[in-house]
């Protein structure tokens, strides 16, 4: 069942359209990341959906009702934002009771599931805040917290008792706006792994923006790509992943070997001479993308000298200035991985090239 539904809604600053008829659906209990460069659009749609930005045109709807005359504190929705603003001179149980009031806390927590000692039950309103302060720090990984000074806390607890917060008044919907963008990579890492995994078991719809696809990929169901105010590619990570739906799309997911190709009879005529492309391939005047993993060294093909290796973990990352066309990016084992300024061969793996569909 669809939970927020906003249709055609644009949103102008000026004679700018930032949000350009926008048309997008989030199902209860899905987790939707909306992925895009600054300037996208994309936090301006969260600003839309809380009530935050009128729109210029379209409908904002939430469980069917359409939004436009319903106030902030009234569309049910939790905002977390990336710089956590939490209030310094309360602490932790403070800021997450905070939480409860916005609302007026007469929803109660109505039974977080998962949450040892609570599995079956049901929390009115009629339980002590404390009690449910308590039950919010424990889902969030922060077990005896609550005393806690905020200006003791680590990046990662902030962002988990901010998140405690937003999750208090039981949202509805749970918006989060670069949830994680001021953490180190590797807490961000673990955070999103931790949030999926909560998200999942609370059964929360969530509709998160990010610039960064990595998060993205790993926190959502679904994943929303916004270009210039507009929508350019939804779908599940994997088919926006293996399908980019555009030159734009592909180059924001970091793909960079894309070269116009002429497709004839299974291959592609392109600047690195012939491709090998999937069956079924759109022929024609094309632009091709090849992934790096299919980039392979083999004893005959394009000729190509090493500019650079990169040690990856599990695979190390080489650019390559091929005899002709543009630079190459490619992936190989470390063991087979040549060392920069020598020459090598390179073929294509089809499965890894995809034509990309015309503009």
């Amino acid at each position: 069942m669809t939970l927020l539904e906003l249709a055609g809604v644009s949103v102008r600053f000026g004679e700018r359209a930032v949000v350009d008829r926008v048309d997008l659906r989030v199902a209860e209990h899905e987790i939707v990341c909306v992925l895009g460069p600054s300037g996208s659009g994309k936090s301006t749609l969260l600003r839309v959906v809380a009530g935050l930005q009128p729109v210029a045109a379209g409908r904002v709807l939430l469980g069917g009702a359409d939004q436009a005359r319903v106030p902030v504190h009234r569309r049910g929705v939790g905002l977390m934002f990336q710089d956590h603003q939490l209030f310094p001179h309360r602490n932790v149980g403070e800021n997450v009771a905070f939480g409860l009031r916005m609302q007026g806390a007469a929803a109660g927590l109505r039974g977080l599931p998962g949450l040892p000692g609570l599995r079956g039950r049901r929390r009115g309103a009629d339980g002590p805040p404390e009690d449910r302060v308590a039950e919010l720090l424990e889902l969030v990984g922060l077990p005896g917290a609550r005393q806690r000074a905020v200006s003791s806390l680590s990046g990662g607890e902030q962002q988990r008792v901010a998140l405690a917060r937003a999750l208090a008044p039981a949202p509805r919907l749970l918006m989060l706006d670069e949830p994680l963008g001021q953490l180190d990579r590797g807490l961000r890492e673990r955070l999103v792994v931790e949030l999926r995994a909560l998200f999942t078991r609370l059964g929360t719809t969530v509709l998160a923006v990010t610039h960064d696809q990595g998060e993205a990929f790993a926190l959502a169901d679904r994943v929303v790509v916004m270009s210039e105010g507009r929508i350019a590619q939804a779908g599940t990570p994997l088919e926006v992943w293996q399908r980019p739906a555009s030159e734009f799309v592909a180059r924001f997911l970091g793909f960079e070997n894309v070269v116009p190709a002429t497709v004839s009879g299974g291959a592609a005529a392109t600047a690195w001479g012939e491709v090998p492309v999937p069956e079924g391939s759109p022929e024609g005047e094309q632009r091709v993308l090849i992934r790096p993993a299919g980039v392979v060294l083999a004893a005959a093909g394009l000729g190509c000298e090493v500019l650079s290796r990169t040690f990856r973990g599990t695979h190390v990352a080489l650019r390559l200035r091929p005899e002709a066309g543009p630079d190459l990016e490619a992936e190989c084992g470390p063991a087979a991985a040549p060392a920069v300024g020598a020459r090598v061969a390179v073929a294509f793996t089809p499965s890894e090239v995809v034509v990309l569909p015309a503009a």
